[in-house]
């Protein structure tokens, strides 16, 4: 589905346009009326969540220099594992000491400012492919 996508909005459109409504289903899951919709919620956010990653990836193989894809892909899964890694203590001492949901608010919050930033600082920056379809469209 993310390849798709790309072709028909782009990689960075592809990245940010999934991101955004896949947090903003994760921070509706403590208003969901019962545990069924609660699951959709979670459902439609898994649907949404990891169809950034081949885009991305690509996104980053295509904007930098070749002698610089391995540095740059392996610097990008690096940050995304640390994150991964230490979350967890953060949300578990949010829970315990302001609410169960704070990390769901928290983690949407900052993953879509930091998507905003991402598309407001990118949104220019196209990979050789997207520029090709650019021209081609107007000639």
């Amino acid at each position: 589905m993310a390849a798709w996508l790309s072709r028909r909005i782009g990689l960075l459109n592809t990245m940010i346009f999934t991101h955004i409504p896949s947090s903003l289903f994760l921070m509706a899951m403590p208003f969901a009326s019962s545990p069924g919709w609660a699951v959709v919620f979670l459902l439609c956010r898994e649907a949404l969540v990891e169809m950034d990653v081949p885009a991305r990836q690509s996104y980053v193989v295509a904007v930098v220099e070749p002698e610089e894809r391995t540095f740059s892909t392996g610097v990008t899964n690096l940050t995304r594992s640390i994150a991964r890694s230490i979350s967890p203590s953060f949300a578990g001492a949010m829970m315990q000491r302001v609410a169960m949901a704070t990390p769901l608010f928290l983690g949407s919050g900052l993953k879509i400012v930091y998507d905003i930033l991402l598309f407001v600082a990118l949104r220019r920056v196209k990979p050789p492919e997207e520029r090709k379809i650019e021209t081609e469209g107007t000639a």
